[in-house]
């Protein structure tokens, strides 16, 4: 068996179970405790969260607060601001961490990969110019460069630097869109 130390995930592993079945992208942003769960950014219809098992650093998921596993679900202002959010993020991950490249996508289903296929997300990754190398494809391990919460703090920063942004009670920085 392969082992990597990441003494990091050690908050995760000893967590307080969230009480049971709940959907964990309702939960989350209901704690009010958005530095602690990794919630980097909201607006008024979604959120940013940090993926917990990332590809690479800042990878985020992009949130509508609506429990829906289908797209077409989404209202015409739920799908603009989860759009504008996607946008607001590509411009926060590019000051931030400087990739030269991203990955986005909705995994829609169990088939498709999603591991929360009843509440859908935008995976955002990204990408640099080598950034996949021997190790997934050899020895089947994923090495992350950056700690969980560095990659915050940076991410959380550039969100930050944004026009009309503030950081709210909860700590995610809370965006507004004309």
């Amino acid at each position: 068996m392969d082992q990597i130390f990441a003494p990091w995930r050690i908050e995760w592993v000893e967590r307080e179970s969230d009480g049971g079945d709940e959907c964990p992208f309702c939960a989350l942003p209901e704690r009010g405790a958005d530095v602690e769960t990794n919630v980097v950014a909201r607006s008024d219809r979604a959120f940013v969260l940090l993926n917990n098992y990332p590809y690479n650093p800042g990878h985020v998921m992009v949130i509508p607060y609506r429990h829906t596993g289908t797209y077409g679900d989404l209202s015409d202002a739920e799908l603009l601001d989860h759009a504008r959010l996607k946008a607001r993020t590509f411009d926060a991950l590019e000051a931030a961490l400087g990739p030269d490249a991203f990955n986005a996508g909705l995994n829609l289903g169990g088939p498709a990969g999603g591991s929360i296929e009843d509440h859908l997300h935008t995976h955002v990754v990204p990408r640099w110019n080598g950034d996949t190398n021997f190790m997934p494809v050899v020895s089947d391990t994923s090495v992350i460069v950056e700690a969980i919460d560095d990659t915050y703090e940076r991410v959380h920063e550039a969100f930050g630097a944004q026009p009309g942004a503030a950081v709210a009670d909860s700590g995610a920085v809370r965006l507004h869109f004309d």
